[in-house]
Parts: C-alpha cells; structure tokens; sequence
C-alpha cells in the first residue's frame, strides 16, 4: 500500500510538471471559463444572437441548423426574424455567404468552421476549448507591426483581427522588462497589463459578460445534446445509488440465517 501511495503522488508530480512546461510553452494561462453559462438559457441566446452578428460573416457553422435553436428556448419566428441573414428557410444550415475561394485570396486561409471549435480546442494541460476561446476573444490587442494591425496574447501572430472591437475598443499591450532570474546579462519582455486607446460600446465587465455567453453559445453548439446528458448521468447515478442500497439490504437478508 505504501508504495501504491508513493507511484501515485509521484504520478502526480510528473503530471504537474508536464502541465506546467505546457502552459509556459504555449504562451499566457487561460482563463477560466464560466461553465455555468452553457445551462443559462439567456446567456445561450445571446450567444447565438452575437455569433450570427461578429462570426457568421466570415465563418460558417455548417453541421449546425437554425431550427436547431429552438432547444435554446427561442420560437422559429425569433430565428427567422433576428438570427437568419443568409438564408429563409429556417431548416437550413448556417452556412456564410462568402465564397471559399475569396476567401482564401482576402485571408490567406479559407476561415474555418465553427461548429465543433470548442471540441476540437480539447485540453492540451492548460484547459478546455472553451477556456482557450473564453481567453483568445479577450486578449485582442493594436499591434501596427502586424497587417491587420491586430494581434493576440493567445494566440500570438493570429490572422484574424478583432471581430468585436467595436465591443471592447482598442487596446495596447504594455510591456517591462525583467532580468533573467537565471542570467543577469539577459532581460525579458513581461506582460504587464493593456492600456485601453478607444473605449468600445461596453464595459470591461460587459464584454466579458457578452464574450462568456458567446463561447457558451460555441460550447453548446458542439454538443447540443451536452445539458440532456449531464441532466440523464445525475438521474443514473441516483438510480446506482438507491439500487446499491436496495441490494445491500437484500443480500444482508438472505445470508443472515447462513452460519
């Protein structure tokens, strides 16, 4: 037992250590995403009125249809009216009108399709794809040595500028410079907080807010199914439960006359 106990706290540590060189390798930490946000049937509507708003100009959600919305608790009048910009039949995908091929000519790559991005983000050590994209849309910053004139803490040298500036506004990334703790002869550029150039439409805690109920929006469009079978798995595990005891009880009733 005891040395079950020392390969598993050892096991541990060589996790640890593993998920530590990760994060330091990919860049900044992610922050975490409020995961209560997916069961929130406002905050998915939002979601989805945002998505259809800043990301279907350019990307697609081709395994996703607008009749599909009606398990977010909004009527098909709501989508046709508010949501579909693309297209008039409410059974459609949600395809983007852009062409692929003028895409590629304007991007460089053809914009990628958004319906399974949560999923295919999964954890690599420094949190889910939701967290990552919960990270990536809030850390856009002004950077006119780029073309776009756009980059990300994220998601260094990205390709993409700012979809929801207009949202957050414009801001700059303050850098200082740190010593080596390893080599006093050579210094680093530390990430030191953003300065805020134009404001946007919201405030910081709005457009966190809105970025929070956009991912949940991307989260449970992966899986629309995800909230039926967390809520199913909790009745399962009840159910496990209460027939435990039951054939608990029975089995210490049928053996108690059994010397």
């Amino acid at each position: 037992m005891k040395k079950l106990i020392l390969s598993l706290l050892a096991g541990m540590a060589v996790a640890f250590s593993v998920t530590g060189v990760r994060a330091s390798e990919g860049g900044i930490p992610w922050d975490r995403f409020p995961v209560s946000r997916v069961t929130d049937m406002a905050a998915l509507q939002n979601g989805a009125k945002l998505f259809v708003n800043y990301c279907l100009n350019c990307h697609s959600a081709a395994f996703m249809r607008y009749n599909r919305l009606r398990d977010i608790g909004l009527t098909e009048e709501q989508i046709k009216n508010n949501l579909m910009f693309a297209t008039e039949k409410v059974g459609e995908t949600m395809k983007v009108a852009m062409d692929a091929k003028q895409a590629k000519d304007w991007f460089g790559a053809t914009p990628p399709d958004l319906t399974v991005i949560a999923r295919s983000r999964a954890s690599s050590g420094m949190g889910t794809g939701a967290d990552y994209l919960y990270t990536y849309l809030r850390t856009y910053y002004r950077d006119e040595t780029k073309a776009t004139g756009w980059n990300n803490l994220a998601f260094p040298n990205v390709g993409m500028p700012n979809p929801l500036w207009e949202l957050q506004g414009q801001r700059a990334a303050k850098y200082v410079e740190e010593k080596d703790p390893h080599d006093a002869s050579k210094t680093h550029h530390v990430f030191a907080g953003f300065e805020q150039l134009t404001p946007g439409t919201m405030t910081q805690q709005e457009y966190d807010a809105a970025v929070a109920d956009l991912v949940a929006f991307l989260q449970w469009m992966g899986e629309p199914e995800q909230n039926t079978r967390v809520r199913l798995g909790v009745w399962v595990l009840i159910f496990l439960a209460f027939f435990t005891l039951i054939a608990w009880r029975l089995n210490a009733a049928y053996w108690k006359d059994v010397k």
